[in-house]
């Protein structure tokens, strides 16, 4: 989110440094990896308009990067109940079709276990490695410099970093499982928990990219294409509350039941995963996102583990609220 909202800024003209306080590409936060799930399909409207302009603004950042950043395979997504969503893909006028089981496994390789099945063809995966490259692309970007305090100062703030101190207009933090503590030392409070998530991955016996899934029958169990030959699969804000500093190792509970449900979900997918990782999710009690200006501090912090989708839209409004010094929001 930050680096979407630095180069949004940079695209309407602004003077923007980006400070990261470990290498782009770590490991250690929440955007790291090769995929993340671009999906239209929403339950809520607003979110499915968020989503439509997010896979215009992916389609202009393609263009002027010279990369494909999406990989539309398609969303299934599994339900008891489809009503809800329906009704918000119906009001938005978004395609989808209705699938029984059978025609499910045979277009899909996939087995749902239950009688209907969404697909939503607009959808599939986000290249997460290659976005992150593109939003940074030509970004004045200080790696390894930890930002230690804001101060607002006048009609700007002061950011003290450990080697330095800038003055600047606006600050934006998109700082995601740090901003909580960052955000306290400015006077604010951001209602957050960090948690630690974990997620494994399969080899799959065919290259043909699968579908992503959601399956909200007994949590929400989602998987993703994540490279050739290979299926990425997680259960969603199922991970502890964390300190984002600490190096804790994947959860053997969660792994066992995504591998338990990747067997019995994708027929080609290995048995055991073949790699495990964590990532934080930094969560707001209703999931919603939070975006806000507090005098010369952008919040743009958290998304409670769904927002790399919506990164460019997000980015984009995250600039238009630093555009232009104001008081508290």
């Amino acid at each position: 989110m930050g680096l979407a909202t630095a180069h949004a800024l940079r695209s309407a003209g602004r003077d923007v440094v980006v400070l990261e306080q470990f290498r782009v590409g770590h490991t250690r936060g929440s955007s790291h990896g090769a995929t993340r799930i671009f999906r239209l399909a929403y339950d809520d409207p607003g979110w499915v308009h968020l989503a439509q302009e997010s896979l215009a603004l992916w389609r202009d950042l393609e263009a002027e990067s010279g990369e494909q950043l999406l990989e539309l395979n398609g969303l299934l997504d599994l339900t008891d109940d489809p009503a809800p969503l329906l009704a918000a893909l119906d009001a938005c006028g978004i395609t989808y079709e209705l699938l029984d089981e059978a025609e499910t496994r045979r277009r899909f390789d996939f087995a749902t276990h239950c009688c209907k099945v969404v697909i939503q063809p607009d959808a599939g995966v986000v290249r997460a490695d290659r976005a992150v490259g593109a939003f940074a692309r030509g970004l004045d970007i200080r790696e390894e410099t930890r930002v230690r305090a804001l101060v607002p100062a006048g009609r700007g703030v002061r950011v003290e970093t450990e080697g330095e101190t800038i003055e600047a207009e606006v600050a934006v933090v998109a700082a995601g499982g740090w901003a909580k503590g960052l955000l306290a030392g400015a006077g604010i409070d951001l209602p957050v928990v960090a948690t630690r998530e974990t997620v494994a991955y399969f080899e799959l016996a065919a290259d043909r990219p699968p579908p992503s899934v959601i399956d909200y029958r007994g949590g929400e169990t989602y998987a993703l294409a994540a490279g050739p030959g290979r299926l990425k699969v997680g259960l969603h804000r199922s991970g502890p509350p964390t300190d984002p500093d600490d190096k804790a190792e994947a959860d053997g509970e969660i792994v066992r039941r995504l591998a338990e449900w990747a067997r019995a979900a994708f027929p080609l997918a290995g048995p055991e995963p073949v790699a495990v990782e964590t990532c934080i999710y930094t969560n707001t009690a209703d999931a919603d996102f939070v975006l806000e200006r507090h005098g010369p501090i952008v919040v743009c912090s958290a998304c409670s583990g769904h927002g790399f989708k919506f990164a460019p839209a997000v980015g984009r409004r995250s600039a238009e609220l630093a555009g232009h010094n104001r008081g508290s929001e």
